[in-house]
């Protein structure tokens, strides 16, 4: 790769972070850089009890320093949160990308509908998990202290002209076109090893009605002495099976406008089908994978919020954060993994458009 800027001369000259995860979000993070600093090794260290493995780098006209956390959840990604204040303390920006489960919203308007691939931007962060349990139900605190503090005023402006027409159409035009930089960065070589970034197409996008459990039901295939023993009861074989092997049924699909849309585009354009829309607002964040349609439900509706993920709780309050998550499943008991790898292209390729936004703070003396 063609060296294009000048590569900075100590730690003090990088003001973007970015956190993932797992390696999946790892992995198409790195392909949104333009070029890596690290090829020859890592030339910025980092401070004292510091724990964190860097890669750093350039995306735009940003020095990006980048971590993959040891573990999911909050306090992995509070304890990395840390470490980049300490060795990396001129951090302005950080941006926790990967994958989320969406609140689907079907039922209000077309544009409100979130589907498989779509990415979420975070605005504000609400602790699902954080409170106390009575017997007679789990209460979360939400008292002003307990609370989360607000996004800082430069992340404030950020995601304001996010939700201007222009803003928001920029946004999306431009993680389109990242989006199929990325997908075809693999064209002409005797390998291709961004396949696993296309879009999988509507036909695997389905959500089923919240109350529509995952499990063994005897058509089709052999009954279950435990998932036929009540509505609730569950075997484990039939949490870690995949809905063709159960047999759920298509009948107890949701139809979706946006998705039935997207179907016509899918016919003439691949490219046209598969540009995700962006929602920006609230997402629920907790050490606790939700795999229920009806708990999703419940608390989407409780504290409005359109996505469920484990870390931005974590990292809120230690450095300045938004959450740039693909939508990868509906947070129910029919989760899979088929669209884990394009739902992270997709929150990758918002993250690079969502930087070629963000103005670069001069440093003085450095260009």
């Amino acid at each position: 790769m063609t060296t294009t800027a000048v590569i900075p001369p100590d730690r003090e000259h990088f003001s973007v972070a970015i956190i993932c995860a797992i390696a999946t979000e790892y992995n198409a993070v790195c392909h949104i850089f333009d070029e890596f600093w690290d090829e020859n090794g890592d030339q910025f260290g980092r401070a004292a009890g510091d724990l964190n493995t860097y890669t750093t780098g350039r995306i735009g006209k940003h020095n990006v320093v980048l971590a993959l956390l040891p573990r999911m959840g909050k306090s992995n990604a509070a304890a990395a949160a840390a470490g980049f204040r300490s060795s990396y303390n001129n951090i302005e920006l950080a941006l926790l990308v990967g994958v989320c489960g969406g609140v689907p919203r079907p039922g209000g308007s077309v544009e409100d509908e979130i589907l498989l691939g779509d990415v979420i931007i975070g605005k504000t962060v609400v602790q699902h998990d954080f409170g106390r349990k009575y017997p007679s139900g789990f209460v979360r605190k939400a008292s002003f202290e307990e609370n989360l503090s607000k996004a800082p005023k430069n992340i404030q402006g950020l995601l304001n002209t996010f939700e201007t027409d222009r803003g928001l159409w920029l946004l999306r035009t431009q993680t389109a076109q990242f989006l199929l930089q990325m997908q075809n960065a693999g064209k002409g070589r005797n390998r291709r090893p961004l396949a696993k970034y296309r879009y999988p197409g509507t036909a695997k996008d389905r959500l089923f009605r919240s109350d529509y459990r995952h499990k063994h039901r005897g058509s089709g295939t052999p009954l279950c002495t435990i998932c036929s023993s009540s509505a609730d009861a569950v075997c484990e074989d039939a949490l870690n099976a995949t809905c063709e092997e159960l047999g759920c049924e298509e009948s107890s699909c949701i139809p979706r406008e946006r998705l039935q849309e997207k179907e016509e585009l899918e016919h003439n354009s691949q490219e046209e089908a598969q540009k995700p829309a962006i929602h920006i607002g609230a997402v629920a964040s907790g050490d606790t994978v939700l795999k229920s349609g009806e708990d999703r439900d419940r608390i989407a509706k409780k504290e409005r919020v359109i996505a469920f993920e484990m870390e931005g709780a974590g990292i809120w309050e230690e450095i300045p954060c938004i959450i740039v998550k693909g939508v990868c499943d509906y947070a129910d008991s029919h989760k899979n993994k088929r669209w884990q790898d394009f739902a992270a292209a997709t929150a990758a390729a918002a993250a690079k458009a969502l930087l070629h936004r963000y103005p670069k703070t001069e440093k003085a003396g450095y260009v």
